[in-house]
C-alpha cells in the first residue's frame, strides 16, 4: 500500500532523513507499519534539527516540498492566491499516486486537501482532526468549513475523521480516537507524593499567548506570596518568552521559577514523575498531550475546559477544571484546596493515572491496525 500523507507540519531533510515534530512522528510511523510505502506532502525548512524532532523509521519514504502560507496580512493573501493552485496540483498528483489519503487537519494545507480530496471518492481516507471537535465552540470560518466537508458522508466519500471526544449527532464516518505518548512496558510504580513539603509545578507548550504560560507563572507567583514554598518549571519555546523571563526577573523569582526550554520526551517523563501538578490554561486544544501525559505519571493537571478536557477529566474527577479566562488567584486557590486536603488530591491523581494509562502507544496501534484493515 502506498500512503500520501498531506500535511502542513514543517519538516527537515538532513543526509537523506526526514524529521519532524516528535509526537507527530512518532505517531505515522505507528501508521508507517501497515503500510509498504510513506509519500509525504508538507512543507520543507532549511533550519537545523532540534530536540523535540526525530525522523521517519520506515524504510521506503520520500517527502515532496510545497511552500507553506498563511492568511494573517492583505500581503500573505495575495501571496497565498500565487501559490496555492500549483499546491492544490501537488495535492493532486499525490493522492492519484496513493493507494490510501491521509490528511492532518485543520490547516491551511488541510483546507485544500479536504478540497481535493473530493475528486477521489473511490480512494479510501482517513483523517486526523487534531483540534477542537466540539461543534459548540467558537472557530475561524476555515476550521469550520474543514469540518463540515468532512462529516458531509457525499463530499467525503469512503473517509473516516478521527476526532478527539464523543460528541452528539454526528455523521457514520466521524470515528471517536485519542492519542497516546507511551507504551505499555513504559508503566512504572510512582511513589505516592506528598503535599507537605515543596509543591513542584509544571508548564509544558510553546510560550505562545494561546497557551498562556504567564498564567502558569503568576499562579506559582501568587502562592509564593501566600508562603508556600513552590517550584515551576516551565518546558518549551515561543515568542513569549522574553515577557516571561522578565516577569521572573522582575519579582526575583528565579530561586522558584526555571524556563528550561524545549527538551527531548525522556526529560519531560523524568520531571512528570517528581512533580505535583501540571499548571495548562490553553485557550484552544484538541487533546492536549501534556494532560494526559501528565496523569500518566500521577502529576495532577489544572486545565483549561476546552475541547475534550472535560471528557479526559471526568467533569474533575480526574483534575480541575477552568475557564480559559481564569486568573492567578483562582489557579492558587485550587492548589490551596489540595494543599489542604491531600486525601483528596491523592484519590484524583490515582484516578488519573488509571484513565491515562488505559491510552498506550500498543492500544493506539492496534486501533491504527484495525482502520486500515477495515476499509
Amino acid at each position: 500500500m502506498k500512503f500520501g500523507i498531506i500535511t502542513h507540519a514543517i519538516h527537515k531533510v538532513k543526509n537523506g532523513e526526514i524529521y519532524a515534530y516528535e509526537p507527530y512522528v512518532r505517531e505515522m510511523n505507528l501508521w508507517g507499519n501497515y503500510v509498504d510505502e510513506i509519500i509525504i506532502l508538507a512543507p520543507i525548512s532549511i533550519e537545523e534539527i532540534i530536540s523535540i524532532e526525530i525522523k521517519y523509521q520506515h524504510p521506503n519514504v520520500k517527502i515532496v516540498s510545497i511552500p507553506n502560507f498563511n492568511s494573517t496580512s492583505l500581503k500573505n493573501i495575495l501571496k497565498s492566491l500565487l501559490v496555492i493552485p500549483k499546491i492544490c496540483l501537488s495535492i493532486y498528483t499525490i493522492m492519484k499516486d496513493s493507494d490510501h489519503i491521509h490528511l492532518r487537519c485543520p490547516g491551511n494545507i488541510g483546507l485544500l486537501g479536504v478540497l481535493v480530496q473530493i475528486l477521489f471518492p473511490l480512494k479510501y481516507k482517513t483523517v486526523k482532526y487534531a483540534g477542537n471537535w466540539d461543534p459548540k465552540s467558537k472557530q475561524p470560518v476555515s476550521y469550520r468549513f474543514q469540518k463540515w466537508v468532512l462529516r458531509n458522508p457525499f463530499l467525503s466519500k469512503k473517509m473516516k475523521v478521527l476526532v478527539y471526544g464523543k460528541w452528539p449527532n454526528q455523521t457514520k464516518n466521524i470515528v471517536p480516537f485519542f492519542t497516546a505518548s507511551y507504551f505499555q512496558k513504559e508503566i512504572a510504580v510512582i511513589p505516592v507524593k506528598a503535599l507537605t513539603l515543596k509543591v513542584k509545578l509544571m508548564y509544558v507548550g510553546g510560550l505562545t499567548k494561546n497557551k498562556q504560560p504567564l498564567l502558569s507563572v503568576k499562579s506559582a507567583h501568587e502562592l509564593i506570596k501566600k508562603g508556600y514554598n513552590v517550584q515551576l518549571d516551565l518546558y518549551g519555546e515561543g515568542i513569549m518568552r522574553n515577557e516571561v523571563e522578565n516577569y521572573i526577573k522582575s519579582y526575583q523569582l528565579e530561586k522558584n521559577i526555571f524556563l528550561h526550554g524545549n527538551v527531548n520526551k525522556e526529560a519531560i517523563k523524568n520531571a512528570f514523575r517528581e512533580t505535583h501538578f501540571l499548571i495548562f490554561i490553553s485557550k484552544s486544544e484538541g487533546w492536549p498531550k501534556v494532560v494526559a501525559e501528565a496523569m500518566f505519571w500521577r502529576c495532577l493537571p489544572i486545565s483549561s475546559n476546552v475541547s475534550c478536557v472535560s471528557y479526559m477529566l471526568n467533569r474533575e474527577e480526574r483534575g480541575s477544571l477552568v475557564y480559559v479566562h481564569a486568573n492567578e488567584k483562582e489557579v492558587s486557590k485550587i492548589i490551596i484546596n489540595y494543599i489542604k486536603n491531600e486525601y483528596i488530591y491523592q484519590k484524583k491523581v490515582l484516578s488519573a493515572q488509571i484513565w491515562s494509562q488505559k491510552f498506550t502507544l500498543d492500544r493506539f496501534e492496534s486501533e491504527i491496525k484495525r482502520i486500515l484493515e477495515n476499509e
